[in-house]
């Protein structure tokens, strides 16, 4: 009986489709006996990271002569995304080191930084995160009151950061503070590694969904940091944080279209096989009807997302185009799966069933990266309004 089949695909070549081959017998083999464990600890585990590193998972994009592969193509980076999406084992560790924070380190650091810190990046023995929310601070990167002092060859950090993906375990973590230079106080970047006097972690975040992934408050208590983790120039940290955010929207549109696609596949078998009434459920008109819209929403989203990609690929997505693919796939993607828990009845609220867990895992992805209303409004400035 035929179902829901993900679109042929035109954006990759051979050397991808390997590569997805790869990571997905990885991720069978490594990730999938792990996954109940990792819901139940709130983490993933040192061992597999290092292994998914060994192979060569983890900071790809990082220069050969720091252990990386050089593989400056996004489209690595999204099929990665997509298998970790379709292979449900509810990590966004593969995220913040190849798309979000790895670039800061490959794009910014200079070659002393980069000698220190990105062989531990891509053999998997430094975890990465960045922090750049507060608790009166989310979206509004201009109003951060973390804050950072010149102290001779030091800056002495103060402040607080919240919701930080990969918090409890990062070994270096990219602090965004306010810095005074000149006569204007401006955003820089520090990078704080773990250990260091005055930074403390706060309580592991008890969140809805994303159970797997560990999230957590930080805090600065005049913490020391020399000059030599300065990424960047002092002052230069809000255009850094402007220049990356987009691909890490980007990433979040990428994974929003796999997860609608897999949750419709998935729904559309059940919808043939679950009947009511003696006959399929997915046969009465109602639910064919949304079914039909849904299929058709997510085959739009897959090429517009696509096209994004190739975009990026070719340094010519914009910030705006980025803000739009994250909120509107991210939309797509909440109603997709909240229709598709709808057409499992009573059994899309048990937890046993899979759907149950990417209903409370997606609804974040309007949330972070940027609320939706955030991302309408840097869309709406960007024609002038």
């Amino acid at each position: 009986m035929p179902g829901f089949t993900k679109p042929v695909r035109v954006i990759f070549g051979p050397e991808h489709d390997a590569f997805r081959v790869s990571v997905r017998a990885m991720l069978a083999r490594e990730a999938a006996p792990r996954a109940e464990k990792w819901l139940a600890d709130g983490v993933i585990d040192r061992g597999f990271w290092k292994t998914a590193a060994a192979q060569g998972f983890v900071a790809f994009a990082a220069p050969a002569e720091y252990g990386g592969l050089g593989l400056a193509d996004f489209r690595f980076n999204a099929i990665l995304d997509e298998e970790i999406v379709y292979a449900g084992v509810g990590t966004d560790a593969f995220m913040m080191a190849n798309d979000i924070v790895g670039p800061y380190l490959w794009d910014l650091a200079n070659s002393e930084q980069r000698e220190r810190w990105l062989p531990g990046v891509v053999s998997g023995d430094t975890v990465l995160a960045i922090a750049m929310s507060e608790p009166g601070a989310g979206s509004d990167l201009r109003g951060m009151r973390t804050v950072a002092r010149r102290d001779g060859d030091h800056y002495v950090l103060d402040g607080s950061k919240t919701f930080i993906t990969n918090g409890i375990q990062a070994d270096l973590v990219i602090v965004a503070a306010q810095t005074h230079v000149g006569d204007r106080d401006r955003i820089s970047l520090f990078v704080v590694e773990a250990g260091a006097p005055g930074f403390g972690r706060g309580r592991s975040l008890h969140k809805i969904g994303r159970h797997a992934q560990d999230t957590a408050e930080l805090h600065f208590d005049g913490v020391r940091v020399p000059q030599e983790n300065v990424l960047g120039e002092v002052g230069s940290g809000f255009g850094a944080l402007m220049r990356n955010l987009p691909q890490e929207r980007l990433a979040m549109a990428v994974t929003a279209i796999a997860d609608a696609e897999h949750v419709l596949e998935r729904t559309v078998d059940y919808a043939q096989q679950r009947r009511a009434f003696g006959q399929p459920i997915g046969s009465f008109q109602a639910n064919r009807f949304a079914i039909a819209e849904m299929v058709t929403e997510v085959r739009i989203g897959r090429s517009y997302v696509d096209d994004c990609i190739m975009r990026h690929c070719a340094g010519q997505l914009t910030a705006a185009e980025a803000a739009g693919a994250k909120y509107w796939a991210t939309e797509l993607e909440w109603r997709v799966v909240d229709r598709c828990l709808q057409l499992h009845g009573g059994y899309g609220y048990m937890e046993e069933y899979e759907i149950a867990r990417r209903w409370r895992d997606a609804r974040v992805q309007r949330i972070y990266g940027g609320t939706t209303e955030i991302m309408k409004e840097i869309v709406g400035r960007s024609v002038g309004l």
